[in-house]
């Protein structure tokens, strides 16, 4: 079953001789639970597939349907519940609020929707993530792994169908990446959950489930990298 299906996506900035072509006519489809890693140059137009494909921005052209429901004909108040409760993004910024804890952090979606959090499952994440004992550190007390942890966390609280992570290891070393890559396999696997990945890692992308090349806004798919 597919959970993903991106149909004749294109999306063009500007007008006239100052238009680019970041997308050009970019069709595929994602079974539920795969992990995969869209690789290209800086510029080739993985950011803006990525922002396609979590609705953060609008294409020219095309639709992109997430469990079969078309996000680009939704209204925007609707667009917004659904992006919230449906797909997880983890960024390589981190992007935790310097004000709240660990816990607060990771929580902080859930109360953004006006649901309480689910305790078992907050302590599951926790274990999961190695955290227990850094729930109530702000993220100044953390070191960048912790940190990126904590997003990863704050990505899965909402149990998301669809986790989005554009260079989460960018700034972090080999080791805490391969931990962090770690934890989003384990993800994938534990909680059906399919995962895209931007990454210039290529042992990362190595060890996806399936690889998506983006060049100059076309997308190649080199299939399953392994069974």
């Amino acid at each position: 079953m597919n959970l993903l299906k991106v149909e004749s996506v294109s999306k063009t900035y500007g007008s006239g001789e100052a238009a680019v072509e970041a997308l050009k006519n970019v069709s595929f489809t994602v079974p539920k639970g795969e992990f995969v890693a869209v690789v290209g140059e800086s510029g080739s137009g993985k950011s803006t597939l990525l922002n396609m494909i979590g609705a953060l921005d609008t294409p020219t052209s095309g639709k992109v349907f997430i469990d079969g429901k078309d996000t680009f004909a939704m209204k925007e108040k609707n667009l917004t519940i659904f992006r919230r409760r449906n797909i997880g993004f983890i960024f390589q910024s981190f992007n935790l609020i310097p004000e709240l804890t660990v816990e607060q952090n990771i929580i902080f979606p859930v109360l953004l929707d006006y649901q309480k959090p689910d305790k078992r499952y907050l302590e599951e994440l926790l274990t999961v993530l190695n955290l227990h004992d850094r729930r109530n550190y702000l993220p100044s007390q953390l070191s960048g792994g912790q940190q990126q942890r904590v997003a990863i966390g704050r990505a899965l609280i909402t149990r998301p169908a669809l986790i989005l992570a554009d260079e989460p290891t960018g700034n972090l070393d080999t080791q805490n990446s391969s931990e962090v890559i770690s934890l989003l396999k384990k993800a994938s696997k534990k909680y059906e959950q399919t995962i895209i990945i931007i990454t210039h890692n290529r042992a990362i992308s190595a060890s996806a489930d399936r690889v998506l090349q983006v060049s100059d806004g076309v997308l190649t798919d080199f299939g399953r990298c392994r069974e």
